[in-house]
């Protein structure tokens, strides 16, 4: 029945039963896309796990890569021994293969939260859900990484997204397992960010990373081979024991220093559009235009685009510009 979780969310499908036993412990389905997996026994390296996907309904392969874990671990090739809490996250833009139907929700996670409609009322769902998994596991340490694929090439294929609060430092321990899940590059953020991530990073304390996993494709096509030390960490995780490590200086590091956001209708980004991730920019490259803000031209030191898009909503974020930074000791 697990193994088959994914699919019967994805057809809209009644489940025959709310839960049942898998190998080292039982799982419950909270709601559509959301099942929360309990261990028998907690193993001493558990940690409180949110692992999401699907967030951009068009982001296939960490759908397709989680499925295979819990495969496995119904199957009995691996134990549960860590409690875990699985979403799938925009069920109706994974039915689409549409990033978002009306609105972007990896822009929605604040419990401030005004908005009416199909995915503000989701994200509402997703917040107390979070609430409730962290609530019930009040003595272990909290992770959640959110899976996602980009919609361009990147010079990282697979880097992560480090959330920005000032309440929360990110462990030494982090940097070594996704150094050695063979992530490229990490983004520090430089303010809030309403992520999914960011919301269990902000609100839960939990060490928290948007992990961005290869690049955007349908089901089917998607080559998960580069993803094995990604299933490999999963699979850890799962299973309640210390994941492998190496050294982070494998990895580059980048902080934000600017946000371009998207003012008026006419905001053009003055690059190709298949510009990839990571792309550096000398001193003085115009790289946006916009009639109520102005041309954005690049200053004094490069800059790094990451996740530029010029035709996000009006008031939206339509590139992250970053600089390196020193890695970890």
């Amino acid at each position: 029945m697990l193994s088959e979780w994914i699919e019967l969310s994805l057809e809209d499908a009644a489940p025959k039963t709310r839960g049942g036993v898998l190998p080292g412990g039982t799982y419950t389905l909270h709601a559509a896309g959301i099942v929360e997996l309990t261990p028998d026994v907690v193993r001493d390296g558990a940690r409180a796990c949110v692992l999401s996907v699907g967030i951009h309904g068009n982001e296939t392969a960490p759908i397709e890569l989680l499925g295979e874990c819990l495969a496995r671990l119904e199957a009995g090739l691996s134990t549960l021994g860590a409690p875990v809490l699985v979403v799938l996250g925009n069920l109706e833009a994974i039915r689409l293969a549409k990033r978002f139907v009306t609105t972007n929700l990896n822009r929605l996670f604040r419990r401030d939260l005004n908005e009416t409609g199909m995915e503000p009322d989701r994200a509402r769902e997703l917040m107390a859900v979070v609430d409730g998994f962290f609530a019930r596991q009040p003595n272990l340490k909290r992770l959640h990484y959110d899976l996602h694929t980009a919609i361009r090439d990147s010079r990282f294929p697979r880097f992560v997204v480090e959330p920005y609060t000032d309440a929360v430092t990110t462990r030494h321990e982090q940097w070594h397992w996704l150094a050695a899940a063979d992530i490229q590059a990490v983004l520090h953020q430089h303010q809030h960010s309403w992520t999914f991530s960011h919301y269990s990073k902000h609100y839960h304390q939990a060490q928290a990373f948007t992990l961005e996993l290869g690049r955007a494709l349908p089901f089917g096509h998607n080559d998960l081979a580069p993803l094995a030390p990604m299933a490999r960490l999963l699979a850890a995780l799962l299973e309640g024991r210390e994941p492998n490590g190496a050294a982070p200086s494998r990895m580059k590091f980048f902080r934000v220093a600017h946000e371009l956001m998207r003012h008026s209708a006419d905001f053009r980004l003055c690059f190709a559009d298949d510009t990839p991730n990571f792309t550096e920019f000398p001193p003085g490259t115009r790289l946006a235009e916009d009639t109520e803000a102005g041309d954005f031209v690049v200053g004094d030191e490069p800059l790094s685009v990451v996740f530029p898009n010029a035709a996000v909503e009006l008031g939206s974020r339509a590139a992250l510009l970053a600089r390196p930074a020193t890695p970890p000791d």
